[in-house]
């Protein structure tokens, strides 16, 4: 919009970190020389919202604002306290922010089609034939979870890929649009005898048929079930 290359932008940005808004005014000049350079607040900016730490032999998967700091003392020699760091975060745009995690093979058009065609066809069944629908899935504990937060532009959530491999002490669970929910914990590897085994508890003693929506997982699709 102002016509001005994006390494001018990240110069503006120190001078205002360095002195505020008198800092930007071209008429004056001297004070202290800022710390990080314009072209090393666009280095760090590209890296952390380009980058996953892992790439920069980081154990862990989301930027922290202590990461951000060594990060910035191995590439710069240049030693920030947390609270510098999370001041030149806001101040290049990004906030904290939990991210979304979704399998890479995930097909976004058949999803809206589901969504738009086919699931209101199933609602409208469920209703003739005084049914319940359920979302049924797998979740488990897994050695490649993170919890936490990272750093990313402000309003554009940031998206994890995983391939969708789980291991350890699995759950399956099912719950309805009203909230009604079902689960069973299990010990090892899911199974399609494990998984009738649920289907049988989840139909036990309910009052009405039910209607199940699972995923394509291989033991859904599999005779026994």
């Amino acid at each position: 919009m102002l016509g001005v290359e994006r390494s001018t932008l990240f110069g503006w940005l120190a001078r205002y970190r360095r002195g505020g808004w008198d800092a930007l005014d071209a008429r004056k000049r001297g004070g202290r020389p800022p710390k990080l350079t314009a072209k090393m607040m666009e280095w760090i900016y590209e890296t952390v919202t380009m980058k996953d730490p892992r790439q920069l032999r980081f154990s862990f998967a989301l930027w922290t604002s202590l990461m951000v700091a060594e990060l910035i003392r191995r590439q710069f020699n240049i030693c920030l306290s947390k609270a510098s760091v999370c001041r030149l975060m806001n101040q290049l745009g990004l906030s904290p922010q939990k991210p979304l995690w979704r399998a890479f093979q995930k097909d976004a058009e058949r999803v809206a089609r589901w969504v738009k065609e086919e699931y209101p066809r199933i609602r409208a069944l469920a209703r003739r034939q005084k049914a319940d629908i359920f979302f049924g899935d797998e979740a488990g504990v897994r050695s490649d979870f993170h919890s936490g937060k990272t750093w990313a532009v402000r309003g554009k959530t940031p998206i994890v890929s995983t391939t969708g491999a789980r291991f350890g002490c699995n759950m399956i669970s099912a719950i309805s649009p009203r909230g009604a929910m079902r689960f069973m914990l299990v010990e090892g590897k899911l199974t399609g005898d494990v998984f009738v085994d649920f289907l049988k508890r989840l139909i036990h003693n309910w009052p009405r048929p039910v209607f199940l929506i699972i995923d394509g997982h291989p033991v859904h699709k599999s005779v026994a079930v």
